[in-house]
């Protein structure tokens, strides 16, 4: 029987497992936290997200975690954008810029493409070296 224990990632205060992966305190903390971004937010829709954080003492990396949870909407504030997982650029939606998807899929279909190439040359290299042992052995 297992106890079902762990750290927590944020104190390192040993929690009961649960589905947040953090003790009760820090679980506190954090919704505090999103409390303070959601009122700050709704009184001023025109703010970005740097202004943000220093209104609410939040850090912009937990702000951001609240938004690409989905937990915070930023349809309605205009100004806020987060960076781009891949370049840093500022994008509002998704975790990648569209130049950064559109990148990394013409290089997956490359890749695949590669692929089939390689396994082309293979079957054509293995019919050849076939054919030769065929001959010989009718000899």
């Amino acid at each position: 029987m297992s106890l079902n224990v762990d750290n927590c990632p944020r104190c390192g205060k040993m929690y009961q497992k649960n589905p947040r992966d953090l003790c009760p305190s820090c679980i506190k903390e954090m919704d505090l936290q999103y409390e303070k971004c959601i009122a700050h937010l709704r009184a001023n829709r025109g703010i970005d997200l740097q202004e943000l954080s220093e209104a609410t003492e939040v850090p912009v990396r937990q702000i951001i975690k609240f938004i690409r949870e989905g937990r915070i909407s930023i349809i309605n504030t205009p100004n806020i954008h987060y960076p781009c997982e891949v370049c840093g650029g500022p994008i509002r939606d998704q975790a990648i810029c569209d130049s950064c998807r559109q990148r990394l899929s013409k290089e997956v279909s490359n890749t695949l493409e590669d692929e089939k190439r390689r396994e082309e040359l293979r079957r054509q290299q293995n019919q050849t070296g076939f054919n030769i042992s065929e001959r010989l052995r009718d000899r």
